[in-house]
């Protein structure tokens, strides 16, 4: 297992080739303390057995498929699932596969892309898909890249699964939480969409004015609002740090794990976009590439 280390005069930024996980974005706090505000393993090791995808490149769909599958053109394509719900690309998505380290740049903008060459069928996905995932430091932010291109009209849906922690709490009650998002997808009881779009006025999902999160747990998809720039801003009164979440994708699905204090902003489409029409596009075809960027930039508020 590779690890490489890029960094500036604002983040260190720790990649492993498997999973092209981030394993650590180490930023300073108020007290001049560099943290790890992504839950991680100091062994790289450890992240073979890690069942939550800590980190990771998720795909080659993220998030929930309903139906077993989806069809392309009346071609039905049947894909793993449990308790009918497809996850995360199945059973080993690529948050499970080793990547290729394709290039380290260390400069004033230090990069790693790695890519990952997914085989026609693999996980029931029809084909040849070649992914590639770049991270990328301008100054206090960090850029990550995905992109595809396929040989065949296929369905790609790929994000980072970090877990942020701004301060070493262990809780995120006292984070303060913006979102740009004044609709929530509807979700049934096992998560997946009914196809329905909420808003979330005189809801406790209703995040558009900063506000704690306090006991609110969330495993929500968040309709961005059209045309913004800026999804989410985090921030930590304990530790100082403020994060920001931008995306040129449709939806941010916001995740805050029961077991430990952290939260996911996995910005991409819409769950269960391939079986619902009303959804944006899920489809690749020959010819096309997949483009999602998002941009998390760090900033020390005293």
């Amino acid at each position: 297992m590779q690890q490489v280390t890029i960094k500036n005069n604002f983040i260190s930024l720790s990649v492993l080739d498997y999973g092209a996980i981030v394993q650590k974005i180490m930023f300073k706090g108020k007290n001049g303390k560099k943290l790890n505000l992504v839950v991680g393993f100091e062994n790289p090791e450890d992240y073979i057995q890690d069942q939550i995808a800590l980190g990771a490149c998720v795909g080659r769909f993220a998030g929930r498929i309903s139906n077993g599958g989806f069809s392309i053109n009346d071609t039905t394509y049947k894909l793993y699932s449990e308790h009918g719900v497809h996850l995360h690309g199945g059973k080993q998505g690529f948050n499970k596969k080793y990547w290729t380290l394709d290039k380290v740049v260390q400069d004033e903008q230090p990069l790693v892309t790695l890519s990952y060459k997914s085989p026609h069928m693999e996980e029931g996905y029809p084909g040849n898909l070649n992914a590639s995932v770049t991270y990328k430091l301008i100054d206090n932010a960090l850029h990550i890249i995905h992109e595809a291109v396929t040989d065949m009209s296929t369905v790609v849906n790929l994000t980072n699964h970090s877990y942020f922690c701004l301060d070493n709490t262990n809780s995120i009650d006292h984070y303060e939480l913006q979102l740009e998002c004044p609709q929530i997808v509807e979700t049934r009881t096992n998560l997946l969409p009914t196809g329905n779009l909420v808003s979330v006025s005189d809801t406790d999902y209703d995040f558009l004015n900063r506000k704690k999160i306090a006991k609110k747990r969330l495993d929500t998809p968040y309709v961005v609002s059209q045309g913004a720039k800026k999804v989410a801003e985090l921030y930590s009164p304990v530790s100082g740090i403020q994060m920001k979440v931008e995306s040129n994708q449709p939806a941010v699905v916001v995740y805050t794990p029961l077991e430990f204090g952290a939260i996911c902003f996995e910005t991409q489409n819409y769950p269960d976009a391939p079986n619902i029409q009303t959804f944006p596009l899920a489809l690749l075809h020959p010819g096309e590439t997949y483009n999602n960027r998002a941009v998390f930039t760090f900033d020390l508020v005293t």
